[in-house]
Parts: C-alpha cells; structure tokens; sequence
C-alpha cells in the first residue's frame, strides 16, 4: 500500500488518483492515518460485504427476540414512551 501524506495527496493528486485503482493508498495526516483512496469497484465491494453482515446481523438478532417471547405488541408497548 502506498503512502502519502496529506500535503503530498493534495500536491500530487494524478498520481494519487492513478494509483487507487491498482492499489489502496493511505492518507497519513499528523502521524495518524486520515484516510485511505481504494477503487471504485473495491469500495463498492466493501459497501455490499458490511450490507450483507448487517442484514444477517438484523436477522440473527429477531430469530433471537421471537425465540424469547418478544413480539410486534411487545416491542411496542416497551418503545412506548409514557413518561
């Protein structure tokens, strides 16, 4: 993975934006990595793999709340707010 800093990225943007399509590049800013330029096929990539893990994690967490006795009524009687 290349590495510029910030100055460099802004600096030397066209090799900065050639380079994200073959390889990630990491922004380093202050000695901290401020961001990282990956491709847009890799970033879309990315996007759908968390999608899916949320969605599996959304259905993991229901098959487990109806396995508990939590149903529609309930969960609303709870988020109910009667303060």
């Amino acid at each position: 993975m290349q590495t510029f800093t910030a100055n460099e990225a802004k600096t030397r943007f066209g090799e900065f934006i050639d380079l994200a399509p073959k390889e990630p590049v990491r922004v380093m800013r202050r000695d901290r990595v401020a961001g990282v330029m990956v491709s847009a096929n890799d970033y879309e990539a990315m996007r759908a793999f968390y999608a899916n893990r949320l969605q599996h994690s959304l259905v993991s967490s229901a098959e487990q709340a109806r396995a508990q006795g939590l149903t529609a009524e309930l969960l609303t009687a709870l988020l109910a707010d009667e303060s």
